[in-house]
């Protein structure tokens, strides 16, 4: 493994990291960072980005992710359960979805038509979160097991808030694609935790 793959592989596994973060965020505060927001929408609408780093626009798209990672691998115990079993789940799906090519041509029409939306609106736009959340909900909510999202039932039950919600869940697969095309695998992250800590830390340090 080269160190500039090893390096992808991190930045992808914080993409998940951050979208997972900020589901929990909106499920129990109805609220959710902007900045970090578009960062992990907009790696949706990335597909032929120029880098991996691009996916997410840039470092600081990421902080959130790259922080919330580099925690819970300083830590023996799971400090936020909630993320982590969302991580787990958004890792299993997307191996799902990738041995289901009908699925995967409808999310990447169902991408496109959220792209041609965010160029006529903006990236977080109603319409656009609106169209991301459908999509998810027509395709890798009906892979079983379904990710079942804990939080306060005022936010829960709030369309907008849904819609977020889900279009992030979207998010976290499209990190969990990059994550496996750039040789991620989960015997790598339960035995080379320390040395993705490293990185995480390498990463913090240029932002």
């Amino acid at each position: 493994m080269t160190a500039k793959s090893f390096t992808h592989q991190t930045i992808a596994l914080a993409g998940i990291a951050q979208a997972c973060a900020l589901v929990e965020q909106l499920a129990s505060t109805g609220k959710a960072d902007t900045k970090a927001m578009q960062a992990s929408i907009g790696s949706i609408m990335q597909t032929h980005p120029d880098s991996v780093l691009s996916v997410y626009g840039d470092l600081e798209g990421l902080k959130i992710g790259l922080t919330f990672l580099e925690k819970h691998l300083a830590k023996k115990q799971i400090l936020h359960p909630q993320q982590a079993r969302y991580a787990a789940s958004l890792v299993y799906l997307e191996r799902q979805l990738s041995n289901r090519p009908q699925m995967l041509k409808t999310v990447a029409e169902g991408v496109q038509k959220a792209q041609s939306q965010a160029d006529y609106f903006e990236l977080l736009h109603d319409n656009v979160l609106a169209s991301l959340a459908d999509l998810y909900h027509r395709t890798i909510s009906t892979i079983p097991p379904k990710i079942m999202v804990d939080g306060k039932p005022e936010y829960l039950s709030n369309q907008a808030i849904v819609n977020r919600i889900r279009a992030l869940l979207l998010a976290g697969i499209r990190s969990a694609m990059l994550w496996r095309q750039c040789g991620g695998a989960r015997w790598k992250f339960l035995l080379l935790r320390q040395k993705y800590r490293d990185e995480l830390q390498f990463l913090q340090s240029q932002l």
